[in-house]
């Protein structure tokens, strides 16, 4: 009975700091994810299931490192970055942080609103309800509340694996073009690479990091809670890759094979999967929609408003009352407000803002990545628990890739 008794204790431990390494990686996969996602299979088939391995290790190392900061030293990403660099780095990071994050809000409000308008419900009706919705659960909850929301949010998502069942693609296909980087597309083609870059930028956001490190630090995880921890990351990591995997499956096997090479949202992809894999299919890629982007317009709000107020030396956290952290519950506010409003301005380019958000995204992930880089390996911050030689060459050669990407994407496009 002795093994029983320490698998109830393991299991209580794990219960008791789930949440913050799941919903992370789980609201990842939010409008602009699910649409640069569906954007890939439609536009290159298989061919970019590639991508998503080394995505994966990246995604993980990078999760791990911010869980672990926030575990040992018991403070956010921007304020380690404040006190280690100073405010005016922070203060230019913190305003390329705000910049990028409000297209990304504007980004999940767009998939709020065209998921239900496939169903004829106005945005006009809808967008200002979510918004209303969002701003009550997050003002009117405790931390505790709030994370029970999302985790059930996030097992929201398993819609999308069974949508790419639905889909009856090529698993052998698939599996090879996953193994492999096909022959047949090249790093020279514009599209290719901005979608790769689009693709690690909506995987591995810059917010994320924050968001993350945040949540850990007003959780309260210990160092003798983080092996628990640090498997919760690497779970929600897991989740994250195998949802985005089978939404690009999904668009191969149906849009691309059939075409349709062209699509304008996210919900524009679940239109199209009707005729081709069945109204379940259809519906459940909606629903998915609907979830993805009205959990991530909760995050991302939060997620920028910790980063801001920690950078800059606010008062901040979910547990706390409207006037106890004013600038904080303000600025969530003002995304809120503002990115909803965006919404309803007509002739909207939402296509192009959609990608362009991951893109953006992509784009600023080595500069986080760097500053990341350099707080979990300063042997007085972190103690014996600095990165690994392992971790630090997966970090660093993703920055390399990030800005040589980057690079070779802005090259093409001049």
């Amino acid at each position: 009975m002795r093994w029983l008794g320490r698998s109830r204790s393991r299991l209580l431990m794990m219960l008791s700091v789930v949440g913050p390494g799941f919903i992370t990686a789980s609201v990842d996969n939010d409008a602009g994810g699910i649409f640069t996602y569906s954007l890939a299979g439609a536009q290159f088939g298989y061919s970019l299931l590639w991508v998503m391995i080394p995505i994966t290790v990246a995604l993980i190392v990078v999760q791990e490192m911010s869980a672990r900061m926030g575990t040992v030293t018991g403070k956010g990403l921007s304020d380690l970055i404040r006190e280690e660099f100073g405010f005016r780095i922070t203060f230019f990071l913190m305003i390329a942080l705000v910049v990028t994050n409000f297209g990304n809000v504007v980004a999940e409000f767009a998939g709020v609103a065209s998921s239900l308008e496939l169903f004829g419900i106005s945005r006009y009706l809808v967008v200002p309800l979510a918004a209303a919705f969002v701003w009550t659960l997050v003002v009117r909850g405790t931390y505790d509340s709030i994370e029970k929301v999302f985790l059930a949010a996030s097992a929201f998502y398993v819609c999308y694996i069974v949508a790419g069942l639905l889909a009856h693609p090529d698993w052998r296909a698939a599996t090879y073009a996953t193994v492999t980087r096909p022959a047949g597309e090249g790093i020279r083609t514009y599209g290719y690479v901005y979608l790769m870059v689009a693709l690690v930028g909506t995987t591995i956001a810059p917010w994320m990091q924050f968001y993350l490190q945040a949540s850990v630090v007003e959780k309260g995880v210990t160092m003798r809670q983080y092996r628990m921890s640090r498997l919760d990351v690497i779970m929600g990591c897991v989740f994250c890759v195998i949802v985005g995997w089978f939404i690009i499956v999904a668009c191969a096997a149906t849009l691309f094979t059939s075409g349709r090479h062209s699509i304008e949202s996210a919900a524009d992809a679940a239109q199209a999967l009707r005729p081709l894999a069945g109204d379940y299919a259809y519906l459940l890629f909606a629903a998915g929609l609907f979830n993805a982007s009205l959990f991530a317009a909760s995050i991302l709000p939060i997620s920028t408003a910790y980063a801001v107020c920690e950078g800059l030396g606010f008062e901040s956290g979910l547990d706390k009352k409207f006037h106890e952290a004013p600038v904080f519950y303000w600025l969530f506010t003002l995304l809120i407000v503002a990115g909803a409003a965006v919404l309803l301005i007509p002739g909207l380019p939402l296509v192009y803002l959609l990608v362009l958000s991951q893109v953006v995204n992509g784009v600023l992930l080595p500069f986080v990545l760097i500053f990341m880089l350099l707080l979990t390996n300063d042997r007085e911050l972190m103690g014996r628990y600095t990165n690994s030689r392992r971790f630090n060459v997966i970090a660093w050669t993703t920055v390399g890739v990030m800005i040589g990407l980057t690079l070779v994407m802005l090259g093409q496009r001049l």
